[in-house]
């Protein structure tokens, strides 16, 4: 089924890199053209991703759409790409936030055009090979690959403080990479190969795997961003212009999580299972404490940043329940929390452009103005809190539920932040368009056809996971059901091993 008539992954990563070159021909003053261009590359590379979704063989874990070529023979270093249940809607988010990002620039780049959208292929590409790599130095370079013009989209086209947020951001990311790249180096030493898959499948003294476990952390707790290591989320996302927001929302803070599904938990299995309650205990606080710092801010794009570290609480206590309800509710909602908090900086993106405000306090009353933006806005307001039937809900309660059946006291706490996440999202959107009309917001035109396109494949995805998300968690069931059977033998043979001490000792 997997059998293709061109390389899909490799197209998925290159073609973008592509259109790169093709706008790099192109003079600075056909501002449209570069915008098209981007736009066909962009849209091509998510056509042609779709097969991923058509033709993936739903009844296995292995591997699927495998590319596997000799890139550095004397080392035993490849070019190894493939996806499984864990990574393939990953992709797919990937190609989707692209078209996305370029449509929503459109009018809202006015300097560096050229520049802006090569910043944009660039970085959807190197994401996307993130989650395609099973060599590790292919891996980490696609990994370090995307800082360079998440750098320039941020600190070229961000806001006021844009030279701030963006070296809080590299300097925290360059920290954990460093770590993360000690941890590479020493498995590669240490099993003689740079492949994902074989040294996944050996077994490492648990000293080792505790060292590893941390340096491996430290790269993805920041990338995700977990409690205490979140603070420079907010600022990029506040500084950054509304496309880079939707790639740090949408596909850039995946990374964290999906490095802890496809290395942490298998490669770590008896130190993940000793560091399960740490684990739980950060996700529950990002969840409360970031839904409570939501209350209190004033700024639309920092609100929602914020509410990212609590959604993304949720997710990181799915994955550590280690349970089939915990992990498939935290690879979903991962896909949720994309399609969702990248809406939401849309919307946000799409005021700010009329507006040139972030305050709330600016924006009162838009529902006169702009009924069907209002309408869009509820949707996803709704779907954030979630609310049954949108997407947002059966994520959440997945992971609650993992959470409950991992600690009854973590499934009760999580289960607040649900009620102030409630509490700030709704608060949010009363003071948005159900007060006295503000101002600077009388006459302000509504939606164009361009911004309802845009928004329109997000608002489907909503409904579609929300109603029917079978689809969905059957991709992900046989490769969620392989880790976990991994860990636990993992585990059982840790047990096996103390209970044998003991016996010795008594002996």
């Amino acid at each position: 089924m997997n059998n293709l008539p061109y390389p899909i992954l490799s197209t998925i990563i290159f073609l973008p890199v592509i259109g790169v070159l093709v706008l790099l021909i192109i003079s600075r003053s056909q501002e449209t053209l570069l915008k098209w261009v981007a736009l066909i590359f962009a849209v091509a590379t998510f056509l042609l991703s779709l097969p991923l979704f058509i033709n993936f063989d739903k009844s296995t874990f292995k591997m699927q759409f495998v590319e596997r070529h000799d890139w550095i023979p004397a080392w035993n270093i490849k070019y190894y790409l493939g996806v499984d249940g864990i990574s393939v809607f990953l992709v797919l988010l990937t190609t989707l936030s692209t078209v996305l990002c370029v449509l929503i620039s459109w009018h809202a780049i006015k300097i560096k055009v050229k520049e802006f959208y090569i910043a944009i292929l660039l970085t959807c590409g190197a994401i996307a090979g993130v989650f395609c790599s099973l060599d590790f130095i292919l891996f980490y370079i696609f990994w370090e690959a995307m800082l360079i013009p998440m750098y320039l989209i941020i600190g070229v086209w961000g806001g006021p403080n844009r030279i701030y947020a963006t070296i809080k951001f590299i300097l925290y990311t360059l920290v954990g990479s460093v770590l993360l790249l000690v941890g590479i180096i020493f498995l590669y030493l240490y099993g003689g190969t740079s492949d994902i898959l074989e040294l996944m499948e050996r077994t490492y003294p648990y000293t080792m795997q505790l060292w590893l476990f941390w340096a491996f952390f430290a790269a993805f707790a920041i990338k995700v961003p977990m409690f205490p290591v979140h603070t420079w989320l907010p600022d990029a996302h506040t500084e950054a212009p509304t496309a880079g927001s939707v790639i740090l929302a949408a596909i850039l803070i995946k990374m964290g999580a999906y490095g802890f599904l496809r290395f942490s938990l298998p490669f770590f299995p008896e130190a993940t299972k000793s560091m399960v309650p740490a684990m739980l205990t950060l996700s529950v606080i990002a969840i409360i404490y970031a839904g409570l710092v939501c209350l209190a801010q004033k700024d639309l794009k920092r609100l929602i940043a914020y509410s990212s570290v609590s959604h993304m609480g949720f997710i990181t206590m799915g994955i550590f329940a280690l349970n089939s309800q915990g992990i498939e509710g935290g690879i979903l909602q991962m896909i949720n929390h994309g399609v969702v908090t990248g809406a939401l900086f849309m919307c946000v993106g799409i005021i700010y452009d009329r507006t040139h405000s972030r305050q709330i306090a600016d924006h009162q009353g838009l529902s006169i103005p702009m009924p069907v933006f209002a309408a869009f806005a509820m949707v996803f307001t709704l779907a954030a809190i979630g609310l049954p039937g949108t997407n947002g809900f059966i994520g959440e309660f997945l992971t609650i539920l993992g959470g409950f059946t991992a600690n009854k006291l973590v499934g009760v706490l999580a289960a607040t932040g649900v009620i102030i996440g409630a509490g700030y999202m709704l608060w949010l959107y009363q003071r948005l368009f159900f007060m006295r009309i503000h101002e600077k917001v009388v006459g302000l035109p509504d939606m164009d056809l361009r911004e309802i396109v845009t928004l329109t494949p997000l608002l489907i995805l909503v409904f579609w996971i929300g109603v029917y998300p079978v689809p969905f968690l059957d991709f992900m069931h046989p490769s969620v059901q392989h880790l976990l059977e991994r860990v636990n033998v993992a585990g059982g043979m840790q047990e096996m091993n103390i209970a044998r001490t003991l016996m010795e000792v008594i002996r």
